[in-house]
């Protein structure tokens, strides 16, 4: 599979991810990079997503749901990149068995910020089951979370 089928099929799955889902849309989930070498998700600090009032913090369900949603498209990526024979039909056969298997998270930090910055790498990338790390990051650098989580994918 050549690097611009594997680019195309990964921007299909970032469009899915960040027009299509209405819980993303919600959150105000934003990919702004995404290729088999990584993925940025960003989401912007707003009153709705507050989850200490009397500290003005990211709600953790928040942060979770970031990393999950990083996990995810690293763990696909980790898939596309596995092989160079996909056909566009089997990798879009994958994606609609893409799933949480297991998701650790590490709070660092109080979720202190105006923009959330979440990207991930792959630890193993299987046939069936992938293994990644993510981070969450705020717009100063500091390491607000990170997590490993464990992905169906096929």
């Amino acid at each position: 599979m050549s690097s611009s089928i594997q680019d195309q099929v990964l921007q299909q799955v970032a469009e899915v991810f960040d027009k299509h889902v209405p819980f993303h849309n919600l959150l105000g989930l934003d990919i702004k990079h995404y290729d088999i070498n990584g993925v940025e998700v960003v989401i912007k600090m707003k009153p709705e997503l507050i989850g200490n009032i009397h500290q003005n913090i990211l709600h953790g369900g928040v942060t979770a749901t970031l990393l999950d949603v990083v996990g995810g498209l690293t763990a696909f990526a980790g898939l596309v990149a596995s092989r160079d024979d996909w056909s566009i039909e089997e990798l879009q056969q994958r994606l609609t068995t893409l799933g949480t298997i297991d998701m650790r998270v590490d709070f660092l930090r109080p979720g202190r910020g105006e923009v959330f910055t979440g990207t991930g790498t792959v630890i193993r990338a299987g046939n069936r089951v992938s293994v990644c790390k993510m981070e969450l990051h705020n717009e100063l650098g500091t390491h607000i979370a990170f997590g490993t989580g464990t992905y169906m994918v096929g």
